[in-house]
């Protein structure tokens, strides 16, 4: 692209994804943006390059509408699962219903085992829930994040929801503090009805070991906010965590991408790379391409002269939009041009060729 070879480009930060793969330090890369922009096919790219420099990787998908069987055409379920092709990328696609209903139920196993005790458990966790909007969400997270913690993994890459759920992520300590506050309400209510029910059963509504049901659901929540602390720490340390924000070069995405950099940097998560996929011809530009045809046209059939004036429609606007990517992010971001292809990439054959481009990108001056 014509307009990339200015000499005030000179100085820009390389325009692949090379200094994630390089830094032995993080531990956690998650990939975002808006919905249809390649941000599954992005993650699966970035896993099977750190595969190639690590000893272990997992790649995780926490988007309800998984696309990771698909990407690699295998199945992958709640547990990690071995990539076909690869001794050390493993995938796996988490369920945030089914990590809720763990958490109901280790909530529940805590408690007495009669039936109005678990009931009453039930019934509080449902009232929680409803009570403050995402705190199900920030429990089935605390959950994740327990369980990969737990794992034995160099570097974990996360192919998260569309940029509205992945906002949702990061204010999720500010949630749990929320549902601390409404439990000391609910405790109160819920506590006088174990008690009531208790004392028609003759018995206590304690937990196994004698402990208030409801202290143990206080307590339950409380591991969950620090396990949330610890993991928001960790957002926070550029050398442990960074986010790879995917786009393609029209203005509702590139507008998403701006809101969502921007809210990266209010909650202090580093971001440094962008990667603008669904390019046409990226080593050239539209004023190029423009000329070529100009110079054509006369001798072409009129369906070919139809087609080729829509790909240059298209291609000026992409021109247009990954202009503005560069005003916004040229001088600090690393930004990776990735062409549009002829086909799908789906399979670990072309998925590993393609994320040859996130590591040496087409060359613009070409």
């Amino acid at each position: 692209m014509a307009d990339l070879h200015d000499d005030e480009f000179a100085e820009l930060p390389e325009p692949s994804l090379r200094n994630i793969i390089e830094m032995e330090s993080l531990k956690w890369v998650f990939v975002g943006g808006k919905g249809g922009v390649g941000k599954t096919t992005t993650s699966c790219c970035v896993g099977i390059r750190l595969s190639m420099v690590r000893e272990k990787v997992l790649l995780v998908s926490t988007d309800p509408a998984h696309n990771l069987s698909d990407a690699f055409s295998q199945k992958f379920g709640s547990e990690p699962s071995l990539v076909q092709g690869f001794d050390n990328l493993y995938c796996m696609e988490i369920d945030a219903d089914d990590d809720m209903n763990s958490f109901q139920r280790s909530m529940q196993e805590g408690a007495a085992e009669d039936d109005d005790t678990q009931s009453v458990v039930g019934n509080f966790m449902a009232d929680l829930s409803t009570s403050i909007p995402g705190i199900d969400e920030a429990m089935s997270f605390a959950e994740l994040m327990k369980q990969v913690q737990q794992m034995d993994y160099d570097t974990i890459v996360f192919d998260t929801a569309p940029t509205g759920h992945t906002l949702r992520l990061l204010s999720f300590p500010t949630i749990m503090e929320k549902a601390l506050g409404k439990v000391a309400a609910l405790k109160d209510r819920f506590g006088g009805l174990l008690n009531q029910a208790s004392a028609m059963m003759g018995g206590a509504a304690t937990g196994p070991n004698g402990e208030n049901v409801a202290d143990l659901m206080v307590g339950k929540l409380e591991e969950t906010r620090g396990i949330i602390a610890r993991v928001n720490a960790a957002f926070r340390d550029p050398e442990v965590t960074t986010f790879v924000c995917v786009c393609i070069p029209e203005f509702l995405s590139i507008y998403e991408t701006e809101r969502l950099v921007q809210e990266l940097s209010k909650f202090g998560i580093d971001c440094h790379n962008v990667v603008v996929n669904q390019v046409l011809f990226p080593e050239k530009d539209a004023e190029e391409l423009g000329e070529w045809f100009e110079g054509a046209k006369a001798g072409l059939p009129r369906e070919a002269r139809d087609i080729c004036a829509k790909m240059m429609a298209r291609k000026r606007m992409q021109d247009k939009y990954i202009g503005q990517c560069f005003d916004l992010y040229g001088d600090d971001f690393h930004v990776v041009l990735m062409p549009l292809l002829d086909y799908e990439v789906r399979g670990t054959e072309k998925l590993t060729n393609f994320s040859e481009l996130l590591i040496n990108p087409i060359d613009v001056e070409e």
